[in-house]
C-alpha cells in the first residue's frame, strides 16, 4: 500500500488497549472534580432542571382533564358539553407551561455553557502548563503535531460533552423520572408495558458505547499523526527539505495514506452500531400504537375501564418519554467515544515531572559554576557523562570541546537545567541548581544555542520575549550591543517588521544576533554558548562573534564550539572525550601537552595559522 515505507513515523497503528477498570473509574472521577470549582451554579443548572421537569408532566394531565371533564360527550345521544369557565383555564395553564419552561430552558442553557467553557479552559490550560514543567526528554521523544493534537484535537473533541452533556444527562433523568412518576400515576398497567424493553435497549446501547469507544481511540491516533506530518512537512523547514530532496510527492502520498486511514475510521465511528440504534428508534416510534392496541385488550377483558383521556394523556407522556431516553441512550454513546479522549488527555497529564522546581532563591548570583562527579544518561542509554568535575570560575570563559557526542553540550544543558544529573550536582554559587526556583535559575544563566528560534511575530516582539518590560530604548541598546540594530533600522518596517515563521525573513547569522541581543536584554550572569557559531559562514561568523564578545563582557562564559578558533582565548579549555574529561588546560598549555585537544586543533582548519610554527 502506498506509504507503508513511513509507518515508523506514526503511532496510530498501535492497538489500542480498553483502560484498566480501576484507571477507568479514577478517571471518572477526575472528570467529575473538573466541575467542582462551579458547584453554586451547577446548584442553580439543577433547580432550573428539576423545576422544568416538574412543569413538563402537568400538562398531559390538564389535557386529561379537557377531555374528560371540560368536554364531556353523552355516549347515548351523542352530544357535547362543554364548561367554557373549566376549558379555558385548563387551556391557559397549558398555554402558560411551555411559555415558562421556555424561558428556563434559555437560563439553563446559558449557564451549563458558561460552566462547560470555564471547565474547557480549566482543563486546556491544565494540559498546556503541565506540559510546560516537563523536561526537555518529553519533547526530543513525542513528536510536535502529537502534543498539538492532544490540545487541539482531544480537547476539542469533549468540547460538547463538556459543555452542554452533564446538563443535558441531569435534565433527560430528571424529565424521565417524572415522565415514568406520571405514567404510573395515570395507569401502572399502560405504563408497565410502555416502559418492558426499556432494560433491553439500556443493554444494547452500553454495547454500541464500547465498540465505538474503541474506534474513537484509534480515529484519535490517526489524527494525531495526519497533524504531526501537516506540522512536520508544511512547515517552512520541512517544504524547503521536500522540494530540495525531490520528496514533496513522496510526502503527498504519505499525507494521502494516512487521510484514507482516518476517513475510513471516520465512517467506521458514524455507523458503529447504527443499525442496532435504528431498531431502537423504529420501535419508540410504533410504541404508542401498540399502547392504543393494549390499551383495547385491556378493555376487551373486562380488565378495567381507561377513560379516552387516560390513554390520549398516557400516550403524550410517552411521546414526551421517547426524547429524553433517545437522548440517554445517544449520551451513553458519546460519553463512551469522549472517555477515550478523555484517557488520552489524562495520560499527558499524568506525565511524571521529572524535573521538580526548588525553594531557594539568589538574588544577585555572582556566577560561579561547579560540575561536582556528574554522571548522566538518556533514559536508558549508555552514560553520556562520566565522573565530569570541574569548575568555572565567576567572570571567567571556560570552553567545552571534544568530537561529537562526547557529551559538551550535556553539560551545557544541565547547566541550563534542562536535564537533572543522574548522580553528582551541578551548582551555582555553591547551590545545587536542583535546590533553586526556576524563576532564580532562569535569571542566572542564559542560553545562546546554534538552533536559533524566533516566534512569527514582530522583531521587538521577539526581543521582548526576554524581558516583556524593557522600554524601546532598552531593546535597541540590545540590539546594537548584539551588533543588529542598524539592519533591524534599514528595514521598512523597521522593529516592527514581522519575522516569519522561524525567523526565515533573516539569514542564519541575523537570528543568531537577534537571539544574542535577545539573552543581552535578559541580562544574566552566567552565559552558555552551544556552538553558537558552527553553522554559519566565516564573515557572518565575525560578525556574530563580535556580538558574542560585547554579550560575554563580564559575564561567566561556558563555550561549546567545532571551531576552536572561537575559543583559544578562553581562561579554561575542558576537553571531553566519550562523557569523560581528558585533558584541561589553556590553549597554549593543551598544544604544549602534544594531547586529544592538539590533535583536534591539527585537524581544525580555521585555527591552523595559529598553530605555532616550529623555530
Amino acid at each position: 500500500m502506498p506509504g507503508r515505507r513511513w509507518e515508523s513515523f506514526t503511532s496510530s497503528e498501535v492497538p489500542t488497549r480498553p483502560a484498566d477498570p480501576a484507571v477507568r473509574k479514577a478517571n471518572l472521577h477526575r472528570i467529575i472534580r473538573l466541575f467542582r470549582p462551579y458547584r453554586a451554579r451547577l446548584g442553580l443548572v439543577s433547580s432550573l432542571i428539576v423545576l422544568s421537569a416538574g412543569l413538563g408532566v402537568i400538562s398531559p394531565f390538564l389535557l386529561r382533564e379537557v377531555l374528560d371533564t371540560a368536554i364531556q360527550v353523552d355516549a347515548s345521544t351523542g352530544e357535547a358539553s362543554v364548561r367554557m369557565g373549566l376549558l379555558t383555564a385548563l387551556v391557559a395553564g397549558m398555554v402558560a407551561i411551555p411559555i415558562v419552561t421556555g424561558i428556563l430552558g434559555v437560563w439553563q442553557t446559558l449557564l451549563s455553557n458558561l460552566v462547560g467553557q470555564a471547565v474547557m479552559h480549566d482543563l486546556r490550560t491544565s494540559v498546556y502548563r503541565h506540559l510546560q514543567r516537563l523536561s526537555l526528554a518529553f519533547f526530543t521523544r513525542t513528536r510536535t503535531g502529537e502534543v498539538q493534537s492532544r490540545i487541539a484535537n482531544d480537547i476539542g473533541g469533549i468540547e460538547n460533552v463538556v459543555t452542554s452533556t452533564a446538563t443535558s444527562v441531569l435534565s433527560n433523568v430528571t424529565t424521565v423520572l417524572a415522565t415514568i412518576i406520571a405514567m404510573l400515576l395515570l395507569d401502572w398497567r399502560l405504563a408497565a408495558f410502555a416502559l418492558a424493553l426499556l432494560p433491553l435497549f439500556v443493554w444494547l446501547t452500553k454495547r454500541v458505547g464500547e465498540q465505538r469507544k474503541k474506534v474513537t481511540a484509534e480515529r484519535q491516533a490517526s489524527l494525531a499523526d495526519v497533524s504531526s506530518i501537516v506540522q512536520e512537512s508544511l512547515s517552512v523547514s520541512g517544504i524547503l527539505l521536500g522540494k530540495t530532496m525531490g520528496r514533496s510527492a513522496d510526502l503527498a502520498e504519505r499525507f494521502q495514506t494516512e487521510s484514507e486511514r482516518l476517513a475510513g475510521l471516520e465512517v467506521r465511528t458514524r455507523m458503529t452500531g447504527r443499525w442496532m440504534m435504528a431498531a431502537i428508534q423504529t420501535t419508540f416510534a410504533v410504541m404508542p400504537a401498540l399502547v392504543y392496541l393494549f390499551a383495547g385488550w385491556t378493555i376487551s377483558r373486562g380488565s378495567g375501564a381507561i377513560t379516552i383521556g387516560t390513554l390520549v394523556a398516557f400516550t403524550t407522556l410517552q411521546t414526551r418519554l421517547f426524547f429524553p431516553i433517545g437522548s440517554l441512550l445517544g449520551v451513553q454513546l458519546e460519553v463512551q467515544s469522549s472517555l477515550a479522549l478523555f484517557d488520552r488527555i489524562f495520560e499527558y497529564l499524568d506525565q511524571p515531572v521529572d524535573i521538580a522546581e526548588g525553594t531557594t532563591t539568589i538574588e544577585r548570583p555572582t556566577g560561579d559554576v561547579a560540575f561536582d562527579d556528574v554522571w548522566f544518561r538518556y533514559e536508558k542509554d549508555a552514560w553520556t557523562l562520566e565522573g565530569v568535575t570541574f569548575t568555572v570560575p565567576a567572570g571567567t570563559k571556560t570552553a567545552l570541546v571534544g568530537e561529537t557526542g562526547s557529551g559538551k553540550t550535556t553539560c551545557a544543558y544541565l547547566v541550563a537545567r534542562l536535564y537533572d544529573a543522574s548522580r553528582g550536582t551541578v551548582s551555582i554559587d555553591g547551590i545545587d541548581v536542583r535546590e533553586l526556583t526556576f524563576s532564580s535559575l532562569t535569571a542566572a544563566v542564559g542560553v545562546v544555542s546554534q538552533e536559533t528560534y524566533l516566534f512569527h511575530a514582530t522583531v521587538r516582539e521577539n526581543l521582548r520575549f526576554a524581558d516583556p518590560d524593557a522600554t524601546d530604548e532598552e531593546v535597541e541598546e540590545a540590539a546594537r550591543a548584539g551588533q543588529i540594530h542598524d539592519l533591524i533600522a534599514s528595514l521598512p518596517e523597521g522593529y516592527d517588521t514581522v519575522v516569519g515563521e522561524r525567523g526565515y525573513r533573516f539569514s542564519g547569522g541575523e537570528k543568531q544576533r537577534i537571539a544574542i541581543a535577545r539573552t543581552i536584554l535578559r541580562n544574566p550572569p552566567i552565559l552558555v554558548l552551544d556552538e553558537a557559531t558552527s553553522a554559519l559562514d566565516t564573515q557572518t561568523e565575525r560578525a556574530v562573534q563580535a556580538a558574542l564578545e560585547r554579550l560575554a563582557e563580564g559575564r561567566t562564559v561556558i563555550a561549546i564550539a567545532h571551531r576552536l578558533s572561537t575559543v583559544r582565548d578562553a581562561d579554561q579549555i575542558v576537553v571531553l572525550d566519550h562523557g569523560r574529561i581528558v585533558e584541561r588546560g589553556t590553549h597554549d598549555e593543551l598544544l604544549a601537552l602534544g594531547g586529544r585537544y592538539a590533535s583536534l586543533v591539527a585537524r581544525d582548519a580555521d585555527v591552523a595559522d595559529v598553530v605555532p610554527t616550529p623555530s
